[in-house]
């Protein structure tokens, strides 16, 4: 019942702002309300998605990723802004109850991913072994400060990061992104 309420919520909040660009009284005024408008409803939309397994088994997660992945694009990247994201790898299909999880920490990583790097975010899968399966994110950004340890951030969504990994019983690598640029955050799970 919250689930639906908020959804509402969000979708009420896109309506009030797709009417008040309407009414704007100049140019710039209505395009940063329509900007708003579509950021909410990808807001929404990312919400769903996230939550779109809670009565499914099994999932194919390579294309829940893409999915959710293009409801992010829509959120977090502005048009012209030359950031880019790509989900590459195996199609592999996962347990649900890891899925969800797994969708909070992309989704966290694509976020942090955005405020700090430009460019260039892959989301990747690897199947190297029918028991054994990883999840990367890698930007081409500044990369993290010399000596970062995870434990140690201050940072709320790194606390969510470790927390999830933790609860699907995964470790988390932190390693420099492709050809040495960038950051990589590797869950094996």
């Amino acid at each position: 019942e919250f689930e639906h309420r908020l959804v509402n919520g969000l979708q009420l909040i896109v309506s009030l702002l797709s009417l008040q660009s309407r009414a704007a009284t100049t140019p710039e005024a209505a395009e940063q309300l329509t900007i708003a408008s579509q950021r909410v409803s990808a807001l929404g939309r990312v919400h769903r998605r996230l939550h779109l397994l809670d009565h499914q088994v099994r999932v194919e997660f390579k294309e829940y990723l893409q999915n959710l992945c293009e409801d992010l694009s829509g959120l977090l990247i502005r048009d012209g802004s030359g950031y880019v994201m790509s989900v590459e790898g195996a199609r592999v299909e996962i347990p649900t109850t890891m899925a969800i999880p797994l969708g909070f920490i992309v989704n966290e990583l694509v976020t942090n991913s955005a405020k700090y790097a430009d460019g260039h975010v892959t989301i990747r899968i690897d199947a190297s072994s029918p028991t054994e399966r990883s999840l990367s994110v890698i930007d081409d950004g500044p990369g993290l400060p010399p000596g970062f340890k995870p434990g140690d951030s201050k940072g709320l969504g790194m606390k969510i990061v470790l927390s999830l990994v933790k609860q699907i019983g995964g470790e988390l690598h932190i390693l420099p992104g492709d050809n040495g640029r960038g950051t990589r955050f590797t869950v094996t799970f």
